[in-house]
């Protein structure tokens, strides 16, 4: 079967010291985000390369396998195989694959795993179809779902949309997590890229309030005189 091919080629190329690194750096100690995820030792690049080999043959069943598997790059890669399926699909194959990541989603649980695909599945599918689900998602208080829900928005901003972030945004300038601090943070710095009016906008209304790593994360490509003037509480 092409998952045992798949797990055959990634366990082939584990670099135990990079394992040991990535473990420190995605927080599997006890209690933290990612407690109790396994690393082999893969760079990404390496995993699109294997992802991209298989794509065709794989399956749904072959990357549900995959996605329960504990290896943190072998959830990855099967997840890189999905979006590269959901690419080439037809609008009623996307359907397919986005209910399946929707489904899934208790297995895309660590920041890299959401960041890599959010945008190109769950940010493509909500564009084009109903926004209904991304709401549930940020309102789910679920770490996970919510950065999907935020991440996803990049897919929007791309293309000019910002209503979805600025509410989102909004709603997360009360969240306990750094994780969606940073993720907000992120999605409001590319608004700025796209229109500095906007991000302004919404600094004016809200920098006073907003946790600091989401403030820092949004004004990261601002002059030095901005930034100085909205760190100022």
């Amino acid at each position: 079967m092409v998952k045992d091919k798949i797990l055959k080629e990634l366990k082939g190329k584990q670099n135990s010291a990079l394992a040991k690194h990535l473990s420190g750096f995605f927080k599997t100690d006890k209690g933290e985000y990612g407690e109790g995820d396994l690393f082999w030792g893969l760079t990404v690049p390496m995993q699109r390369i294997i992802a991209k080999k298989y794509s065709a043959e794989a399956v749904l069943s072959d990357i549900s396998a995959l996605l329960k598997n504990k290896v943190h790059e072998v959830r990855l890669t099967a997840l890189l195989i999905l979006v590269d399926k959901y690419s080439k699909a037809d609008t009623i194959a996307k359907e397919k694959i986005a209910k399946f990541y929707f489904a899934n989603t208790k297995y895309i649980n660590n920041w890299d795993l959401v960041d890599l695909t959010a945008p190109s599945i769950a940010g493509d599918f909500w564009f084009n179809n109903s926004k209904k689900f991304m709401l549930d998602f940020a309102k789910s208080g679920e770490l996970w779902k919510e950065r999907i829900s935020v991440v996803a928005t990049y897919y929007f901003i791309k293309r000019g949309e910002f209503t979805e972030i600025l509410k989102l945004a909004k709603h997360f300038l009360t969240h306990k997590h750094d994780l969606m601090h940073k993720a907000a943070g992120w999605m409001l710095r590319e608004v700025g890229k796209k229109d500095l009016f906007v991000l302004r906008d919404f600094l004016d209304k809200y920098h006073k309030i907003m946790p600091r790593t989401m403030l820092r994360y949004s004004i990261e490509k601002m002059s030095d005189a901005e930034r100085k003037k909205y760190m100022k509480k």
